[in-house]
């Protein structure tokens, strides 16, 4: 059958399943990683811990967070300009499982001074390697459809998206479990197993992929070599914008689509203060839920770690419950920024509630941890609204040129909330009442938090106000 037929146009390429099976085992592999992170740095030494107090472990896990989230721009230049995205996924990758082999082997380094440095040396390799194929990924779902299969692309990325979620929520429950049972050797050297498959079921689908070249084989010229020509252009001359001065280097369509880089930033200059809320479910959630009571749920032990699962598993209820059903009743009142702002407000909520029951926990209550669905419920719906929605708005109002490093500068919303996080555990650390090592887990810090993301909401609704959407489509939420 051609395949320009209608039947082949409504068939996905056989390809799509080597990609989204590398998905689901890559997210098992880091997810399962950094379940357990929390634990075993704040953990006893005697229960195969680092002893390292509540801030210390904060700053550790956001740093590396950081790091994951801010690799994406050497991935998209990497991909982009020299190697393109088929090479950078399968090679970067390898370091992503030598990360993972370099905890699983901390046992041997011997003493906490050791384990340490294993620690670091690992996590920089997976930071590497995650960060490094993470804009790549999605990417490469959408060169493999053809344009008449662009009808498609909604219901490859909606299985994409679910592959994350189906891939973390397991990891969540599987890899505390191995520790609890096995110890962390073993409980880290799983996720690296499973990363090692992803490579396998990526390299598989080799000779069925798509390749796009890399920009330096078509010659094109991205947003930093237009952005940097018109810095450097001298003294603007009356009349004319900042922009103007690339335009006799490159031409009209080129600098038009640099120039819609900008409104887009706008908004997301205010974004990272969420990801410095939402990403604390690895870390000072999970050192809150240790002292509470893990409880019993189809006959497995739901503890600090395992409430973790709780997002992903809200995350695939709640997409297509907003999504198909919400959205569509709300009309023009669910257009991206709007869906964006209340997310932003729901995520300062839900610290509230994490502050009331760390109350609690302050007054040495006996509190269970299931408790904690509570917060979960509000920040995955605040993650729903601004996070998926974010990708929808900064997809549809990026030139087509300009869609990649619109990805890396989204990825790089999420380090820069993960680096706040690390700078006021820094600036304002020290033992605060009730707080058991540190003060990232205390009543004090959560409230602070909470105040910061409502005064930065209010911010984002005004500026987002403002904004001028590229077309009446997306203003309406369509």
């Amino acid at each position: 059958m051609n395949s320009t037929t209608p039947a082949a146009a409504n068939r996905w390429p056989p390809q799509i399943k080597y990609i989204v099976g590398n998905e689901a085992c890559e997210r098992f592999s880091y997810y399962g990683m950094r379940s357990i992170l929390a634990g075993y740095i704040a953990g006893e030494v005697a229960r195969g811990g680092l002893g390292q107090d509540t801030d210390t472990a904060t700053s550790i896990i956001h740093t590396f967070i950081f790091a994951n989230y801010f690799m994406p721009l050497f991935g998209a230049w990497l991909s982009d300009r020299i190697i393109g995205r088929y090479h950078t996924i399968l090679w970067v990758s390898l370091f992503y499982c030598a990360g993972h082999g370099v905890l699983a082997c901390s046992d041997f380094a011997g003493g906490v001074h050791g384990k340490l440095l294993c620690l670091f040396i690992g996590l920089s390799l997976v930071a590497f390697g995650s960060g490094g194929i993470k804009p790549c990924v999605s990417a490469f779902v959408g060169d493999q459809f053809r344009p008449d299969q662009s009808h498609l692309l909604q219901k490859a990325y909606g299985a994409f998206y679910w592959a994350i979620n189906f891939g973390s929520f397991f990891s969540f429950l599987v890899i505390p479990w191995l520790k609890n049972h096995h110890g962390y050797s073993l409980a880290f050297a799983v996720p690296g197993v499973l990363m090692g498959l992803a490579t396998l079921i990526f390299w598989l689908g080799t000779k069925h992929y798509v390749r796009v070249p890399p920009s330096r084989e078509t010659k094109s010229a991205g947003f930093m070599k237009v952005f940097w020509h018109a810095l450097a252009g001298g003294n603007r001359q009356p009349g004319r914008s900042f922009w103007d001065r690339a335009r006799g280097r490159f031409t009209e369509r080129e600098v038009d689509a640099a120039k819609s880089v900008g409104p887009i930033l706008s908004i997301f200059a205010l974004i990272p203060i969420f990801w410095a809320l939402f990403d604390q479910t690895s870390s000072t959630w999970v050192m809150q839920g240790q002292r509470m009571i893990p409880f019993n749920l189809f006959g497995l032990e739901i503890g600090a770690e395992q409430m973790q699962s709780a997002n992903p598993a809200l995350v695939m209820i709640l997409v297509p419950l907003l999504t198909l059903v919400v959205y569509p009743r709300l009309g023009r009142f669910a257009s991206p920024l709007r869906r964006m702002s209340l997310g932003m407000f729901l995520a300062s909520l839900s610290y509230v509630v994490v502050a009331m029951l760390q109350t609690r926990v302050e007054a040495n209550a006996q509190l269970s941890v299931a408790w904690q669905t509570l917060p979960y419920i509000v920040l995955t719906t605040a993650e729903v609204l601004v996070s998926t929605t974010g990708l929808e708005f900064a997809f549809t109002q990026a030139a087509p040129e300009m869609k990649s490093i619109i990805m890396s500068f989204w990825l790089l919303t999420v380090a820069f909330g993960n680096l706040l996080v690390t700078a006021i555990t820094k600036l304002l650390p020290g033992a605060a009442a009730g707080a058991a090592h540190g003060a990232s887990v205390s009543t004090g810090r959560f409230y602070l938090y909470a105040g910061l993301t409502f005064v930065v909401a209010i911010l984002f609704t005004l500026i987002a106000a403002r904004y001028r959407y590229r077309d009446e489509a997306a203003a309406r939420g369509e």
